[in-house]
């Protein structure tokens, strides 16, 4: 980049369940995440003229998640009215992406400082409350082989040979270190308790995970997604791979993202923003990318999004002191490590979204929080982060911390 896009803050709500019996279904859209902003402003003692945009990823953008609710949150907060805001929608990618156009902008010299992050009130707006062509279109499903997510995961399960007990551990690993980590304290410098407005705390740390977790529980959950594959989604999944015999459905509720409500803000700035506004940078984007893989096992673009982006910096996979791949599912997470031949120690090390849950547009900036707290706890210089994402599409982003 030109010029050095640095990120000063990084900030997100606690998750809840994504459903009517979960902590945050009472607040609407808007107020999580203006809160997020309004807590920005109080930190800094931020002048919020100066920043120039602030860009919230939002897969489901309709009833009160529509009409543009970045600018929504942004007026909710009381910032000053020159703040523009956008939404935007690149499935579970929308977060990062929102943080990789947010660095784009400071890069190119457009904007001196944004906020980009996302929104997903799963239980106020259930998943592809949306609608479109990719999920929902009969002529588009049929003629694009376009079989479900769950079914994409089962499938590279089923070709990279991860058996049931693989994912199932996998996933209680997750459980283990998310459980470790909130209850250590190591997500408080970012996680931003939900208030009402009365300012009685709603919720102040995540509540999804499951610390009881344990091979047993996990073994006796049902497959997700063996009723849609035998409905024809498998054999759609099939023509594509025609080598695999049938396909091994080894995903549950209890080894795939969970359901959950939650927003994320990332503040965002050029050196000259920071110095002027008295912030001090805690560390600089180098990269970002976004790739096309095969759009029907739909799940494997991760891996080749994030050796683009090393190779865009100029770096090795042996720079990287921190991996972070959103656990969409178990296999996702397995096949992003196989790919670039790197171990469990040092990826996903607090955990995922099997334990602490997918608020599928805001995920994306909460990795940004979650590594870049944890860099600085470890006192490391480098993180990746990298998501799947819906169309066979990969994103990653290389931070490096000052």
């Amino acid at each position: 980049m030109a010029t050095p896009a640095y990120i000063y803050d990084a900030l997100r709500t606690p998750r809840s369940r994504g459903k009517a019996s979960g902590a945050l279904y009472e607040v609407k859209p808007i107020q999580l995440a203006a809160g997020l902003l309004r807590e920005m402003q109080a930190r800094h003692d931020m002048d919020t003229s100066r920043v120039g945009d602030v860009i919230l990823g939002c897969t489901a953008p309709v009833g009160d998640q529509g009409a543009c609710v970045a600018k929504a949150a942004v007026q909710a907060a009381h910032w000053d009215e020159a703040v523009p805001g956008v939404q935007l929608d690149r499935f579970c990618a929308s977060g990062l992406e929102a943080v990789n156009m947010a660095a784009a902008k400071v890069g190119s010299d457009q904007e001196e400082l944004v906020v980009a992050g996302g929104i997903e009130s799963m239980s106020r707006i259930p998943m592809l409350s949306q609608g479109g062509a990719m999920f929902t279109d009969p002529d588009f499903v049929i003629d694009q082989n376009s079989a479900p997510q769950g079914i994409g995961a089962d499938l590279i399960a089923t070709i990279d040979g991860y058996s049931r007990e693989d994912v199932d551990a996998f996933a209680m690993e997750s459980q283990r270190r998310a459980a470790h980590a909130r209850d250590s304290g190591w997500f408080d410098r970012s996680v931003v308790p939900v208030r009402d407005e009365n300012g009685l705390t709603i919720l102040e740390r995540d509540d999804f995970i499951k610390p009881d977790t344990d091979m047993q529980k996990l073994g006796a959950l049902n497959p997700s997604f063996a009723g849609m594959g035998a409905f024809g989604y498998d054999d759609m999944a099939l023509a594509k791979y025609p080598q695999v015999a049938r396909i091994n459905h080894v995903h549950t509720p209890g080894n795939s993202s969970g359901i959950v409500d939650g927003s994320s803000a990332v503040l965002i700035g050029s050196e000259k923003a920071g110095r002027d506004l008295g912030l001090e940078p805690r560390a600089r984007i180098v990269s970002a990318t976004v790739i096309a893989t095969d759009p029907v096992i739909m799940l494997a673009g991760p891996g080749p999004a994030a050796k683009k982006c090393l190779d865009k910096a100029g770096l090795k996979v042996s720079d990287i002191d921190i991996w972070e791949i959103n656990e969409a599912f178990a296999s996702v997470a397995l096949r992003y490590m196989k790919d670039l031949d790197i171990d469990h120690e040092i990826t996903n090390v607090n955990g995922g979204a099997i334990a602490m849950g997918h608020p599928l547009g805001a995920t994306g900036g909460m990795l940004v929080s979650t590594v870049l707290d944890e860099l600085e706890r470890r006192g490391a210089k480098r993180a990746m982060i990298s998501l799947c994402v819906g169309g066979g599409m990969g994103i990653s982003t290389l931070i490096e911390r000052l």
